[in-house]
């Protein structure tokens, strides 16, 4: 019966989840395998955040319902790295959101801004929440490459000129998952005078902020002047500080879309643990 539902019927099964169980049936068996599935961190967190954890999960007040926005010293912390980092201003009451990680971020945003039959632009090959996060809202995929070559920009226009309904939405990632590649701020600087243009919103999808390929840092697109009109960018612990498991995340930009996203995730969670938001 399950595949009469709507959303089931257009979702394949997933395939990190399938990799998951195709290795748990090999160990099972007794082989010996080396696993390059999950992307899982080879070192613990920092002993710091880990004692920080603790001691606020001692605490007896710390276990009721936390923020779904997240706790406020958290969202400040976040807007702090963004000035550190990026060099970027951001208000941590109308700009951050705290999320699930950046995978549960980009799927809530997708159902507060997507409706049935919006077409979306998603790179391609991408990370599978990048295309399915929409799908699952309703929405039409239309792919793009992920090289950031001139074949990248006539694909974009491609899009604008031919297809119907216009695109409303582009997801961007790089560092990409699962080519590597990356941009410089010039591209950024050409992406949102793109979507200011053609009034398209950008998801930037930042999870590997901090992976830095021949010693260059790697950039922002909230850098660009002007890039919060249409922009929000998503970023998370996972890689940096070996939090996977703990899934922590947040967006941050725009304020149109950062309230959108905020409002959903207050009717679906209540933001996780405190004591994880705490460590965060």
């Amino acid at each position: 019966m399950s595949d009469e539902f709507y959303r089931i019927k257009r979702l394949p099964p997933y395939v990190i989840a399938e990799v998951n169980a195709m290795r748990h049936e090999a160990r099972r068996a007794g082989r010996d395998i080396i696993d390059l599935g999950m992307g899982n961190p080879d070192h613990p967190p920092p002993q710091h955040v880990i004692d920080k954890l603790c001691e606020v999960a001692a605490k007896p007040g710390a276990h009721g319902y936390s923020q779904s926005k997240g706790i406020p010293g958290l969202r400040k912390a976040q807007a702090n790295y963004y000035g550190r980092r990026f060099n970027v201003d951001l208000d941590p009451d109308r700009e951050v959101v705290v999320t699930m990680g950046s995978k549960e971020g980009l799927s809530s945003m997708a159902t507060a801004i997507t409706a049935p039959g919006d077409v979306i632009l998603a790179p391609s090959p991408s990370y599978p929440i990048h295309t399915f996060g929409f799908i699952i809202a309703g929405a039409t995929i239309r792919s793009v490459p992920t090289r950031p070559d001139e074949r990248y920009w006539r694909a974009l226009e491609n899009a604008m000129d031919y297809t119907v309904p216009r695109p409303t939405v582009l997801v961007v990632n790089y560092p990409s998952n699962p080519t590597a590649e990356t941009v410089d701020l010039a591209f950024y600087e050409r992406l949102v005078a793109w979507a200011k243009e053609n009034r398209v919103w950008v998801l930037s999808d930042l999870a590997y902020s901090e992976l830095y390929y021949d010693g260059k840092p790697t950039r922002s697109i909230l850098e660009v002047p002007g890039a919060k009109d249409v922009a929000v960018e998503f970023t998370s612990m996972s890689k940096t500080y070996s939090m996977a498991g703990w899934r922590m995340g947040f967006a941050v930009g725009n304020p149109t879309l950062i309230s959108a996203l905020t409002r959903v995730k207050s009717y679906l969670d209540y933001g996780a643990f405190t004591p994880i938001q705490a460590a965060a």
